[in-house]
């Protein structure tokens, strides 16, 4: 594979982060032509979408962009109740959406608490009943937000995987990660490659590793198959590198 562009926004702190990927965020919204056309947007969790969250809410209240037909997925859930303090949609639901008022059909919770396999199906039908679909039939979301682990995971895609899982098909399918809770529903990779557009934020200490491997051709690291997969992907990072794009 040959890796694609990647554009590297580097910024001073978290905050600065997320305010500036905040805005961007607004401005891919502003350029809607049609509002009846679905817009797709996959989000993922950890510490740094926590801070996302909160800060979409706030812009969003404050700026009141239309989010007619603007659909909430997850790039991946743990397998956990909805409450659960683990569940990506948890975090979602208290700082995001219901501080907007978003509808319920707008939001496309992955139902942690059933059996992983059905939960990744009926995630694979209802992202691919929204958004258009590929030529192999893959679904094209128009945003889609990921982290990155210090060991250079993303969504909950991890490095211990064998080639034969990460060449999987499935939109959503079941893993088990390597850090607690373990059981996980997640995007596979050619989902992850079917993006328009993918903003990788990377936050928090210990990442320095994972990051320069994401540059470094053959690296085994999900975040560099992700950048070799894609025709451009963009990284927010805080954490330290001076490199400022890569093709």
């Amino acid at each position: 594979m040959k890796p694609g562009q990647v554009s590297y926004f580097r910024y001073a702190n978290s905050a600065e982060l997320v305010r500036n990927i905040t805005q961007v965020f607004l401005t891919s919204l502003s350029r809607r032509e049609d509002l009846s056309v679905p817009f797709t947007v996959a989000l993922s969790g950890g510490r740094i979408s926590k801070l996302l969250f909160a800060s979409l809410a706030r812009e969003l209240a404050d700026k009141k962009p239309s989010l007619e037909g603007v659909h909430w997925f997850f790039a991946d859930e743990r397998c956990v109740p909805p409450a659960h303090a683990e569940s990506n949609y948890a975090s979602a639901q208290s700082l995001l959406f219901r501080p907007l008022n978003v509808p319920a059909e707008q939001v496309h919770r992955l139902h942690g608490e059933i059996d992983p396999l059905t939960a990744s199906h009926n995630g694979e039908s209802e992202l691919c009943r929204i958004a258009p679909l590929n030529a192999a039939g893959q679904p094209i979301l128009d945003i889609l937000f990921l982290g990155m682990g210090e060991d250079g995971h993303v969504a909950s895609l991890f490095p211990a995987e064998s080639e034969q899982a990460r060449s999987l098909s499935p939109v959503y399918r079941p893993v088990v990660a390597s850090k607690p809770p373990p059981q996980r529903i997640t995007l596979g990779y050619p989902a992850i490659a079917s993006a328009k557009q993918a903003w990788v934020l990377i936050s928090g200490e210990g990442k320095e590793n994972a990051l320069n491997g994401a540059f470094t051709h053959g690296s085994n690291l999900p975040v560099r198959r992700v950048l070799e997969m894609r025709g451009h992907t963009d990284l927010f990072s805080e954490v330290g590198r001076t490199r400022a794009s890569a093709h």
